[in-house]
């Protein structure tokens, strides 16, 4: 039977141990590219994102506020993602601070003749999109919470269509100015090998909640009550893993609120037999696939 997702806390299935904080969020994520150039006029024409630094084979892009939430690190010479993928980068995903702002995002697709996939998730409405290099893209905005509904203690979510003139209605004709103020990165996700391991590795390890662990072929995690901060899937698991020489994510954010707890989340981590390592401040530990989390504040 399905029900109101009530409070926070009466979803998910918690870690046996450690915990993440509720207030754990998703900050940067660092992209490796092919062409710089080629890459930073995708981000700000069809994305609208601004270059907000720019050094060398690195370029930083950020909302309107200014607010970075994609680093791009040029490689020449690296594969593109194939059409099937690889283990490591699904998507990464943006969220957008409302309904509104996804309508008009529509509506600057079709002007520009941009393609984008579809999909109504019950928590979201979603669009998506590949870079130059292949990589991955998903657009999103919320539903409210009060809308989410649940199975027993698992939050409901599919893939339905997306009614898109609905969403461009919502955009009410006002055009599309560039990412606004209040996005950020929403989430996460990656091509695994097993969900065996990638529960090992972001439940157990990481300490996030399990809370979709029924969609075919998927699981997906998160830090207080959100529909997912992490998606794992193994819809790629006879591909090979992402190399240096790959179009790929090298490293995503998981932002905690004070130094005492990225000290708790590497402790748990290094307990359960990954490798933590040192960045100053950050601790850096990589799953099974090559994909690095990077715990910062």
């Amino acid at each position: 039977m399905t029900t109101e997702l009530s409070t926070e806390l009466s979803v998910g299935i918690r870690p046996v141990g450690y915990r993440l904080p509720e207030q754990a969020r998703i900050g940067r994520v660092r992209l490796q590219v092919r062409d710089l150039s080629e890459s930073i006029s995708y981000y700000t024409d069809v994305l609208g994102f601004a270059v907000s630094a720019h050094e060398g084979p690195v370029a930083v892009l950020a909302t309107s506020d200014g607010t970075p939430l994609i680093e791009l690190h040029e490689q020449k010479g690296i594969r593109p993602a194939p059409r099937h993928g690889r283990l490591g980068l699904y998507h990464f995903a943006i969220l957008l601070p409302d309904r509104r702002s996804l309508g008009r995002f529509v509506a600057h697709l079709a002007e520009i003749g941009a393609y984008a996939g579809s999909a109504d998730h019950l928590v979201s409405e979603a669009l998506y999109l590949a870079d130059p290099d292949g990589l991955g893209i998903e657009v999103y905005a919320d539903r409210p919470r009060a809308q989410w509904q649940t199975k027993g203690r698992e939050i409901a979510m599919t893939t339905e269509p997306l009614d898109l003139r609905a969403l461009v209605r919502a955009g009410a004709g006002e055009p599309w100015t560039g990412m606004p103020a209040n996005t950020r990165i929403g989430h996460v996700h990656f091509h695994v090998a097993t969900l065996a391991d990638a529960e090992a590795f972001y439940h157990s390890a990481l300490g996030f909640d399990k809370v979709v662990w029924s969609y075919p072929g998927a699981l997906f995690l998160s830090a207080g009550g959100y529909h997912h901060h992490v998606g794992t899937n193994t819809w790629a698991s006879g591909a090979a893993v992402a190399t240096a020489h790959d179009a790929r994510l090298l490293e995503w954010e998981l932002r905690l609120p004070a130094a005492d707890d990225i000290a708790s989340a590497a402790a748990n981590a290094a307990r359960a037999g990954y490798k933590v390592r040192e960045a100053g401040d950050d601790r850096l530990i990589t799953d099974p696939w090559g994909i690095t989390v990077r715990l910062t504040t």
